[in-house]
């Protein structure tokens, strides 16, 4: 099993997210998703439970400590045809 990110992406900000870009933690196993997410610092109800891709939203630097922690880095075309069934 294993845990991957996809690229930063532009966001708008507003009142909930501040941030300019953000990607997303996503994995094969919901479960292993939360361990490794609650091990880089995230909380649990910032999980969004989206039919599609349950993920987290990360910041540019919690991508990187995620990657730093041993997230795999996906292009967006790979998490497209691999997790979006």
């Amino acid at each position: 099993m294993a845990v991957y990110v996809d690229p930063l992406g532009p966001c708008l900000p507003n009142r909930r997210w501040r941030w300019n870009s953000s990607c997303h933690l996503f994995a094969d196993d919901v479960d292993e998703l939360h361990a490794f997410a609650m091990g880089i610092g995230l909380k649990r109800s910032w999980f969004q439970d989206h039919p599609r891709l349950p993920h987290y939203d990360l910041t540019p630097g919690v991508r990187a400590r995620a990657v730093r922690a041993g997230a795999i880095e996906v292009s967006c075309r790979e998490m497209v045809k691999t997790f979006m069934h």
